[in-house]
């Protein structure tokens, strides 16, 4: 599994680092990313999910189960 979070899809970013003389120089901006265990209440257990921290926040509004149906997860399986 790569750095990828599981419920929105977020991962790397390609970009430059940019120095006082304007070398460009590549860089890759990862996702900050966070192993999460989150209570799933139609299951009555615990899941547990790699998350990205804006996806972590999303999850106190929407919930786990809505936000599974739209990234086609099946929480039975994680």
């Amino acid at each position: 599994m790569g750095r990828k979070c599981q419920l929105t899809g977020k991962k790397a970013n390609n970009g430059y680092a940019v120095s006082h003389s304007h070398i460009r120089t590549h860089k890759l901006q990862q996702a900050n990313l966070q192993w999460k265990r989150v209570w799933w209440p139609q299951g009555n257990r615990w899941v547990k999910l790699r998350l990205s921290t804006k996806a972590i926040k999303t999850l106190e509004n929407k919930g786990i189960q809505a936000m599974a149906k739209a990234a086609g997860i099946n929480l039975n399986k994680c």
